[in-house]
C-alpha cells in the first residue's frame, strides 16, 4: 500500500488537534494515519512541505457544474434574466456530450483551485443519457463528487404540465443509486424543487422519496414569491424534515422558520457572491451565526463568477463583517471594537461545514488520523503570501489560485507543483469552447 509523508509543513487541521506550525502528515493508501512533528517513517514517499501551508481539501457545497462552457455569459444578468435566458433558453440546447465536457472541465478546475469535494447540483438533465454523461465527467476528473440529481426548468409548452407540477423521477433516482451509490468517490442525492418552486403534492412526493431512499434532499429557497407558502409547515407535520434536508440560499425564510429548521438539524448552503450579484439579497450567514449555526458555501454559477472557493470564503466573510459593522454604527454611533467574524470561521465554511452539510464530517472537512486524505498544499513562500504571521488568515485573505501547489484526493495527487496530473487539457479545452459556442449561437447570443 502506498505511503506518503508530507514533511515540515505548517498544518491547519480544522480539527481538535489545532494548528501545528511545523509537522508531518503520513498518508497510507487513501487515509491519514498520523499527524505530528518529526514522524519517523522509513517506507514512504517524502514530499517536502517546508514553506507551505497544508489545509484540508476545500468543499464546494453547491455548484451547477453543467454551466462551465458558459463562463461569463450570465455575468450581467439578474436572477429574473437568468431564469429566462438560462433555464428557458440556453439549457434547452444541451445534449449529453455538453453536460459531459462541462462537468469534467468544471470539476478539474475545482481540483486546480484546491477543492477536493464538489456538490454538483445538476438540473439540466432531461434524459438518463444526460445524467450518465454528467456523472462520467465527475468520475473522469477524479474529484470526490456528490451528484445532486435535479430536473430541468423550461417554460411550459402547450399540452405539457409545467415543471413545478412534475414529481421528481423516482425511477431515475433508483437507477442512479443502484449504479453508483457505494462508489469510492461518488454519492448520489436529490436536487428537488421544494415548496418554494413546486406544488404541495410535488413537495410531499419529493421529500418522502428522499427520506425513503436515505439521501439528501437539497433545494433552492428564494428568488421570487413561493408557490406553496404553507408547504414547510405541512412537510414538518408529515415528519419529512431533518438533517437530510439542505436549503440553498434561504433568503425567503422568516426568522421563525430559520430558527425551527436549525432546531431540526437542517443544513444551509450560501453562495454569497452569486446571491448579491443576481438579486437574492444578502447571504443568511449572520442570521445563522446568531442562532449558533453556520453555513456551508458554494460557487453556484461559473456562468457568473470564478469557481475559486477561497474567494467565496473571503467574500462571505467581508460581506458579513460589513453588515455587522454598519449595524453597529447605526445602533451605537461608533466603529465596533473588534470584528464579529474571524478568518478561521470563514475557512470552516469551506471545509468542515461543507462536510457536515453532506453528512461526511467523520471522513472529510478536517485533517485527522483516520480521515480521508483530502488536502491542499499552499506555497506560503510566494511573494503575495510573505511574511506569514497567521497561517489561517494568510490562507483566507492572501491565497490565490497561483499559490495552490498540490492537491490530494483520497490519497492520490491530482495536482503537483502547480500542474494537474494525468490530464491533457488542450483537446478538452477545445471541446469545451466548441460546446459553449454551439449553445450560445443556437440562442442568438454573440459572446467572443
Amino acid at each position: 500500500m502506498t505511503r506518503t509523508l508530507i514533511r515540515g509543513a505548517s498544518v491547519i487541521t480544522m480539527d481538535a488537534q489545532g494548528d501545528l506550525p511545523c509537522a508531518d502528515v503520513l498518508v497510507t493508501g487513501d487515509t491519514i494515519t498520523a499527524i505530528a512533528p518529526n514522524l519517523q517513517v522509513d517506507d514512504a514517499q517524502v514530499v517536502e512541505g517546508a514553506g507551505c501551508i497544508l489545509i484540508p481539501g476545500l468543499i464546494n457545497a453547491h455548484m451547477h457544474t453543467w454551466q462551465t462552457a458558459l463562463r461569463g455569459v450570465a455575468a450581467n444578468w439578474t436572477l429574473l434574466e437568468y431564469f429566462k435566458n438560462m433555464h428557458a433558453g440556453l439549457a434547452t440546447v444541451f445534449e449529453p456530450q455538453d453536460l459531459h465536457i462541462a462537468t469534467l472541465m468544471g470539476a478539474l478546475n475545482q481540483i486546480n483551485c484546491g477543492t477536493t469535494t464538489l456538490a454538483d447540483w445538476c438540473h439540466n438533465n432531461r434524459t438518463p443519457e444526460h445524467n450518465d454523461a454528467a456523472i462520467a465527467g465527475l468520475l473522469e476528473s477524479g474529484i470526490r463528487a456528490e451528484f445532486f440529481h435535479g430536473t430541468p426548468k423550461p417554460d411550459p409548452q402547450p399540452g405539457e404540465r409545467p415543471f413545478w407540477e412534475v414529481p421528481h423521477p423516482r425511477a431515475e433516482m433508483e437507477r442512479l443509486l443502484a449504479k453508483h451509490q457505494g462508489a469510492e468517490l461518488l454519492r448520489v442525492h436529490a436536487a428537488v424543487l421544494g415548496p418554494h418552486y413546486s406544488t404541495l403534492d410535488v413537495a410531499l412526493h419529493d421529500f418522502r422519496m428522499a427520506k425513503e431512499l436515505g439521501i439528501i434532499a437539497s433545494l433552492h429557497q428564494g428568488g421570487g414569491p413561493a408557490r406553496t407558502p404553507e408547504g414547510w409547515a405541512v412537510l414538518e407535520a408529515e415528519g419529512l424534515l431533518g438533517p437530510h434536508v439542505n436549503i440553498v440560499h434561504g433568503h425567503a425564510l422568516s426568522d421563525a422558520q430559520l430558527k425551527r429548521f436549525c432546531e431540526l438539524g437542517m443544513s444551509f448552503s450560501a453562495a454569497a457572491e452569486s446571491e448579491m450579484s443576481q438579486g437574492h439579497g444578502h447571504p443568511i450567514t449572520g442570521r445563522l451565526l446568531a442562532l449558533g449555526h453556520a453555513p456551508s458555501l458554494g460557487v453556484d454559477l461559473e456562468s457568473v463568477m470564478s469557481g475559486d472557493m477561497l474567494s467565496q470564503a473571503r467574500i462571505a466573510l467581508g460581506v458579513q463583517r460589513s453588515l455587522d459593522n454598519v449595524a453597529h454604527r447605526e445602533s451605537q454611533g461608533s466603529i465596533p471594537s473588534t470584528s464579529t467574524v474571524t478568518t478561521r470561521q470563514a475557512l470552516s465554511w469551506v471545509t468542515i461545514e461543507g462536510a457536515k452539510m453532506l453528512g461526511q464530517q467523520h471522513r472529510i472537512g478536517s485533517l485527522a488520523a483516520g480521515k480521508q486524505a483530502d488536502m491542499v498544499l499552499i506555497r506560503a513562500s510566494d511573494l503575495n503570501m510573505q511574511p506569514v504571521h497567521d497561517a489561517v488568515s494568510s490562507v483566507v485573505m492572501q491565497t490565490s489560485l497561483a499559490n495552490i501547489d498540490s492537491v490530494m484526493v483520497a490519497g492520490r495527487w491530482k495536482k503537483r507543483h502547480g500542474q494537474l496530473l494525468g490530464v491533457d487539457l488542450v483537446p478538452k479545452l477545445a471541446t469545451l469552447q466548441a460546446s459553449g459556442a454551439k449553445i450560445t449561437q443556437a440562442l442568438g447570443l454573440n459572446h467572443a
